[in-house]
């Protein structure tokens, strides 16, 4: 074949192409008839401590209606909405039938779950795709929950029944281009409103897709534009009037975020475990080396690690006594170990360690959104380091003062 330097191919170009050119791809089980993709999902084997005899009935069955919804519905199409970076809205009403939209809010339509429910919601969610639970997590911990939290009585009879079962979906804006962590410091600016409900479609309001994500694909993050946006009074939410009541909001859904990475690494443990005993090499299958049973090993404990730091979390919050310290050195220490977990289970898949079709390759990019938002992992260490030391170091030294050393 030769290969013109023109940038631009034409005709005599395509036709010194090799004939298979532009044809479709192989479906994964043909070309590696080894192994069962993740389209077809693995069993849960990631409750080596028994977890499941720590929650109610009513969570147990939370649990196993979640998990049989994900794995029918939305593992068999995941990977190819995630090529495409799409979000498949067919689904919407399968999710809404989950009757998970609320999380704990009692009344107004919603489920009134315990925050223990919610959280196992969240992870099986998120064991399966973790683009549908964010898209959950937004819709329900962010979005509903701060009109809950901090809306009118108006309001909530108003918007929560409709969020409720999906017929509204909601989102949730906070930080700037030029304001992440800092997002105290916000440059937006509101005539007598701190904290406000906008419509979609409201003259002045524009929202563009962020391209080129490498994680959380399917979910579609936005950048949000505010150009003399009226907001009529009513949609004001009169519970926000200052940063602190925002974080009565976050203190949850950082809680929720918590238990995103546990249900990530569950579902890259279940593949891993399978794979490697679908998968053979010199001779026998690729779970009778003992590297492959200490890494697989690793993985498990630092799941169970993780599960009962997350739902340690809850307990502490249905008590009353969980401090934002709390909520943010868990997010921060899960976050942390699920890396490290989806890492080995990435080098135990080789090759198909970086095909979405064997899931480990997706769930290790989605989990970098995670790690990040809902607090950085260094920002979320020093709102933990400032709670047992009493002690703020946010901000650097002034830069004019020189240092006595």
């Amino acid at each position: 074949m030769t290969i013109h330097s023109s940038n631009t191919p034409d005709d005599s170009e395509k036709a010194e192409r090799s004939s298979y050119f532009g044809l479709p791809s192989l479906d994964v089980s043909v070309s590696f008839p080894q192994a069962t993709p993740a389209s077809i999902f693995p069993p849960c084997a990631s409750d080596y401590y028994h977890f499941d005899d720590l929650l109610t009935p009513e969570e147990q069955a939370i649990r196993m209606t979640v998990r049989a919804c994900m794995e029918k519905e939305i593992a068999p199409i995941m990977t190819e909405y995630w090529e495409k970076a799409e979000f498949p809205f067919h689904v919407v009403p399968k999710l809404a039938a989950l009757r998970i939209a609320g999380g704990t809010i009692k009344g107004y339509g919603c489920p009134g779950l315990s925050i223990t429910a919610s959280a196992i919601a969240t992870a099986e969610v998120a064991r399966v795709d973790a683009s549908c639970s964010t898209f959950i997590l937004v819709h329900s911990s962010l979005a509903m929950l701060n009109i809950a939290l901090c809306g009118s009585e108006a309001q909530k009879q108003k918007y929560l029944p409709s969020l409720a079962q999906f017929n509204t979906v909601g989102c949730w804006a906070l930080t700037e281009p030029d304001y992440g962590s800092d997002a105290s410091s916000l440059k937006t600016t509101a005539t007598k409103i701190n904290g406000y409900i906008v419509k979609k479609n409201a003259p002045g309001l524009t929202a563009t897709k962020i391209q080129n994500k490498i994680g959380l694909r399917i979910v579609q993050n936005g950048d949000i534009q505010f150009k003399n946006v009226f907001v009529p009074d009513e949609d004001r939410l009169p519970g926000v009037n200052s940063f602190q009541d925002i974080n009565k909001v976050l203190a949850v859904s950082r809680v929720m975020v918590a238990w995103q990475p546990i249900g990530i690494s569950m579902g890259a443990y279940d593949m891993c475990h399978r794979y490697l005993k679908e998968r053979k090499q010199f001779g026998a299958p690729l779970a009778a080396f003992q590297i492959n049973q200490q890494k697989l090993v690793e993985m498990l404990a630092n799941i169970q690690a993780m599960t009962l730091v997350g739902w340690r979390l809850c307990k502490l919050y249905e008590k009353g006594t969980m401090t934002p310290g709390h909520a943010s050195m868990g997010k921060a220490w899960i976050t942390l170990k699920a890396r490290e977990t989806l890492a080995l289970g990435r080098e135990l898949l080789g090759g198909n360690g970086i095909l979405a079709d064997f899931l480990v390759a997706k769930a290790f990019c989605d989990l970098e959104p995670i790690y990040t938002y809902e607090g950085t992992y260094d920002i979320n260490t020093l709102v933990a380091g400032r709670e047992i030391t009493g002690l703020a170091s946010f901000r650097p030294a002034a830069l004019n003062q020189r240092s006595r050393l």
